[in-house]
C-alpha cells in the first residue's frame, strides 16, 4: 500500500478524524440548532451558532478518539503480523469498538466489537470489490499487446521454381538453335 509510515499515520488519522468530525458536527448541529431555536430568522441563526459552538468540538473530539485508537491498534497489528492487509483493519475496528465501550462492561464491549468489526469488514470488502471491478476495465501496464508479427499470417505470393538450374546454365532448352 502507499500509506504513511506508522508513527505519522497515527497523527494523520487522528487529525483527519478530528477535522471530519468537526465539519460533520458543524453541519449537523447547525441544522439541528436552527430547527430547534425559537421563531424568527435572527433567533434561529443565533440558535444555530450556539449549537455549533457547544457541540461540534465534542463530535470532533469523539471522532478524533476513534481515529487515534484505530490507528494505534492498526499500526500495532502491522508491527506484530509483519504484513498490511484488510484483516488488520477489521480487527482494529473490532478492538476500537471494544475499547470505546470498556466503561459499560463486557456485554456492550462485545456488541460494539462485533459491530466495529462488521462495519470495517464491509468497508474493506467493498473497497476490494471496487478495486477488482475497476481493474477489469483498465489495461495492465505489463499486459500490453505485442506488435503483430509481420511474418505471421502472410501469404506467400512468390512463384515456385519448377526447374532447378545451377548457376551458369540457361533454363531454356538449347535444342532449337
Amino acid at each position: 500500500m502507499d500509506r504513511e509510515p506508522c508513527p505519522w499515520r497515527i497523527v494523520d488519522d487522528c487529525g483527519g478524524a478530528f477535522a471530519l468530525g468537526t465539519i460533520g458536527g458543524t453541519l449537523f448541529h447547525s441544522i439541528k440548532g436552527f430547527r430547534h431555536a425559537p421563531s424568527g430568522q435572527y433567533r434561529r441563526l443565533l440558535g444555530s451558532l450556539n449549537a455549533v459552538k457547544q457541540r461540534a468540538p465534542r463530535v470532533g473530539a469523539s471522532f478524533s478518539a476513534w481515529g487515534c485508537i484505530f490507528s494505534l491498534v492498526d499500526c500495532s497489528f502491522v508491527y506484530m503480523r509483519k504484513k498490511e492487509d484488510p484483516w488488520n483493519s477489521i480487527i482494529s475496528g473490532a478492538v476500537t469498538g471494544a475499547v470505546l465501550q470498556a466503561r459499560q462492561g463486557p456485554g456492550p464491549m462485545l456488541g460494539s466489537a462485533v459491530i466495529g468489526g462488521f462495519i470495517l469488514a464491509m468497508i474493506e470488502g467493498t473497497s476490494i470489490l471496487i478495486n477488482r471491478y475497476s481493474q477489469m476495465f483498465m489495461p495492465q501496464p505489463g499486459m500490453e499487446e505485442a506488435p503483430p508479427d509481420l511474418d505471421k499470417g502472410k501469404v506467400d505470393l512468390s512463384i515456385p521454381q519448377f526447374f532447378s538450374s545451377s548457376p551458369g546454365q540457361s533454363s531454356t532448352p538449347s535444342n532449337f538453335s
